[in-house]
């Protein structure tokens, strides 16, 4: 259809660019304009407020922690919204784990306030686990739950399927953050595959073989047609 994804902007632009739904920073924006494209802005809703969350936070002088993926797009654009609000760049922080944390423990310490925002798929079990640790060593911790609501349902109904399934298929890009999160979740109720397409079913035949019970679920931009083949790929198994 002629569509084609660019990383870096042309000196010159033609035509429409997209801001995909992981969302950008404001200066993208207004170079994404300045080079001549007419900008069309689809960014999720869920991920817009994850960015205006942060940047109430820092405008209120809460040191930010980001928990999520630090090379992901969607996290690199909330951080860089927020920093751009900051008084310092150095106020906002990207955590992937408790251990991340630990490492700047004596900077949580000499904050007053501590302000969380979550990349929207990530795991409510990761959230209480930082707020556990938090807990102990802030002043003032205030928690925004930024959790996509769909991604929420999808996990929570997944986890119901595995608790009744000895090997789930997990169906989706092995570079998409909620596919992921949701395979790493199954992972601990049950023996669990995360593909992308029906033919990787072939190495694990004997997995299939093995159980009797298999549930089948998807990440949020996997087309139904993509989850339709491996179902009947599964059948023919």
């Amino acid at each position: 259809m002629g569509i084609k994804t660019i990383n870096i902007l042309p000196e010159k632009g033609e035509g429409i660019c997209i801001i995909r739904s992981h969302g950008e920073s404001d200066d993208v924006f207004k170079q994404v304009q300045k080079k001549g494209f007419e900008l069309v802005d689809l960014t999720c809703f869920d991920v817009k407020k994850v960015q205006n969350k942060a940047i109430e936070l820092v405008q209120d002088g809460y040191f930010v922690i980001i928990l999520g993926k630090k090379e992901h797009p969607e996290v690199k654009a909330i951080c860089a919204n927020a920093q751009m609000h900051a008084k310092n760049a150095s106020d906002v922080y990207v955590a992937q784990s408790v251990e991340a944390l630990k490492a700047i423990e004596d900077i949580i310490k000499s904050v007053k306030k501590v302000g969380i925002v979550l990349q929207t798929t990530q795991t409510k079990e990761y959230l209480f686990e930082v707020i556990n640790y938090l807990s102990s060593i802030c002043k003032i911790l205030k928690v925004e739950n930024t959790i996509c609501p769909s991604t929420s349902l999808r996990q929570n109904e997944a986890k119901k399927l595995a608790q009744e399934s000895e090997l789930m298929v997990v169906v989706g890009s092995k570079k998409s953050a909620n596919t992921t999160h949701l395979a790493e979740i199954l992972k601990k109720i049950t023996k669990t595959i995360h593909i992308e397409h029906q033919d990787e079913l072939e190495n694990y035949k004997k997995e299939i073989n093995s159980v009797q019970n298999i549930g089948v679920t998807a990440g949020a931009s996997t087309p139904d047609t993509i989850i339709n083949e491996v179902i009947n790929k599964l059948n023919t198994i």
